[in-house]
């Protein structure tokens, strides 16, 4: 699972914490995560282009490494 990479190409682990650079819209919920949001203990999938985490107020999410930085 070499290579999964944030929005400005640095390397991204199992554990990291990431801040969102975009406001994005969950969906299913009526849940907006704001830009700037901080995100714990990431945990990498298959696809390099996605990670799985757990944000406030949503479980089980995946989020697209392009709308993500590393903290």
């Amino acid at each position: 699972m070499d290579g999964v990479r944030d929005s400005n190409g640095t390397q991204l682990t199992d554990g990291d914490s990431v801040t969102l650079i975009k406001d994005l819209k969950v969906k299913g919920t009526s849940t907006t995560l704001k830009r700037g949001t901080l995100v714990k203990n990431i945990r990498l999938t298959d696809d390099p282009a996605e990670i799985e985490c757990n944000a406030e107020k949503v479980k089980g999410l995946v989020l697209k490494t392009a709308f993500l930085k590393k903290a």
